[in-house]
């Protein structure tokens, strides 16, 4: 079974664009925040911390493909949120405080409109022919 999981993840990200990958990163950290809100309004603490733990994975990721010479300022302001949320996880799993969760879910889900946003320019850019403005410095995120 692990065999056919690992080939459909390795087709699902294969034609992928680098901004198309950091989005779907960000929905599977948001959607792992809000199954950890549901399980907690349900008493159902155990499945709520495995899901805070499941998005911990998704911005230790973000976290850790930071790329800090192509991406200068804008990654490291990235690292500041990146390392804001991962703690607020910690607060989230000792207080089980709902909105902690929301509160991270908004801001991931801001970060992801401004990533989908850029992917709208490039696609832009391509329709035009003209070139796309590539981000500050570059992407900030390694492949």
């Amino acid at each position: 079974m692990d065999g056919k999981l690992t080939a459909y993840r390795k087709e699902d990200t294969a034609g992928k664009s680098q901004v198309d990958l950091i989005i779907q990163v960000y929905d599977g950290a948001i959607s792992a925040f809000r199954t950890a809100r549901e399980r907690y309004e349900t008493d159902d603490s155990t499945a709520g911390y495995n899901q805070l733990e499941r998005a911990r994975k998704f911005l230790t990721h973000l976290y850790t493909t930071l790329d800090y010479e192509k991406g200068g300022d804008i990654s490291e302001q990235l690292g500041r949120l990146y390392a804001f949320v991962i703690n607020q996880i910690n607060v989230a799993e000792a207080t089980k405080d709902l909105s902690v969760i929301d509160d991270n879910i908004t801001i991931l889900s801001n970060l992801r409109e401004g990533w989908t946003g850029l992917k709208a320019q490039t696609s832009e850019g391509v329709r035009t022919a003209e070139p796309a403005p590539a981000p500050a410095g570059g992407f900030c995120h390694t492949a």
